[in-house]
């Protein structure tokens, strides 16, 4: 790609805006979830025991390595990974406890990373995060992700998620 398409891109999906006492990011990408085929990006590391049946998979923890990037089409331009794992921890809602750093590997952001652990209310159709840590650019960054789902086949659990991201942190 050529430096002048790639800056461009780089505006498309992350801004950076200082104010003098802290600096104000904004970031946009989509998190590619896929638990089914032959290379998936997130896997089954624990469940329930055999002997006890639990609503919304209560008890499911997963292991993720998912690609992030600027836009829903997983050929997009990769810009980072999400890795980290998400467990089901509702007994009476699907509500999924996240816990991810998603790490920048293009842009201005490359090298640099946020960490979410929330819960995500996965069925509904907008939901929030809690950012509660970074690196490199985002070293003390707090803040919040908006998540929302772009697909989702519900035969193979395979998921397009539109994350918009805040984040400040302290010069």
């Amino acid at each position: 790609m050529a430096s002048g398409a790639q800056a461009q891109d780089d505006v498309t999906w992350a801004k950076r805006v200082d104010s003098g006492k802290e600096v104000v990011s904004t970031l946009q990408f989509y998190f590619h979830d896929v638990l089914s085929g032959r290379n998936p990006s997130a896997v089954k590391i624990a469940q329930a025991s055999q002997g006890n049946s639990t609503p919304n998979g209560f008890g499911s923890l997963m292991m993720v390595d998912d690609p992030l990037t600027v836009g829903p089409d997983p050929n997009s331009r990769l810009v980072g990974r999400a890795r980290g794992m998400y467990g089901s921890a509702g007994q009476t809602d699907f509500g999924l406890v996240m816990v991810m750093c998603y790490e920048f590997l293009d842009g201005t952001y490359k090298d640099s990373s946020f960490s979410i652990l929330s819960i995500n209310p996965a069925l509904n159709p907008v939901r929030e995060m809690t950012v509660v840590g970074g690196t490199g650019l985002f070293r003390l960054a707090r803040g919040y992700a908006i998540a929302q789902t772009y697909s989702l086949d519900p035969t193979t659990g395979d998921a397009v998620v539109g994350y918009n991201v805040t984040l400040a942190t302290y010069i």
